[in-house]
């Protein structure tokens, strides 16, 4: 899986956004479900005219396991992970499904942890509070990440 990531520097301040890259956008994917659903309903309607009425259960059956699955693909085509950092904040937004999650914290206080492992996430320790991060960064990446991390965190 292709996967988006995007650091920009500011006057002292820190932007990256992960994301999944999603080939079709959720109204992209609305307009192929219609064109699918239409052409297969369409060729079930065409069977039952000419009596094999058996088809078009077959074919809902066909559309409504589709539109499942396109369901839950839309959901979430649009997540991704917003961590911001400048001189004595950093935030950290991530957007799961219907799920927004916004965290802060002071960058003097915060540490990034990372144990090198497969599928293990980047973890931003302040205190008691831990924040994960970089579940859409590639694990050949995440230590790049962590090293962006690290400095823009000890600018703050």
């Amino acid at each position: 899986m292709q996967y988006e990531w995007h650091y920009h520097v500011r006057s002292q301040q820190h932007f990256w956004t992960l994301r999944r890259n999603c080939v079709l956008s959720p109204s992209q994917l609305a307009i192929w479900f219609g064109s699918l659903s239409a052409v297969s309903l369409g060729i079930a309607a065409a069977f039952a005219v000419v009596g094999a009425w058996m088809v078009v259960p077959f074919a809902l059956i066909e559309v409504s396991v589709l539109g499942l699955a396109f369901f839950c693909y839309a959901r979430h085509a649009g997540d991704y992970e917003r961590i911001e950092a400048g001189p004595g904040w950093l935030r950290v937004e991530a957007s799961h499904g219907a799920n927004l999650r916004v965290e802060e914290a002071s960058p003097p206080w915060v540490r990034v942890d990372y144990r090198g492992r497969s599928r293990d996430p980047i973890v931003l320790v302040a205190g008691r509070q831990k924040i994960a991060v970089g579940r859409f960064v590639p694990d050949h990446r995440k230590p790049a990440l962590v090293e962006e991390l690290r400095g823009a965190l000890s600018q703050g």
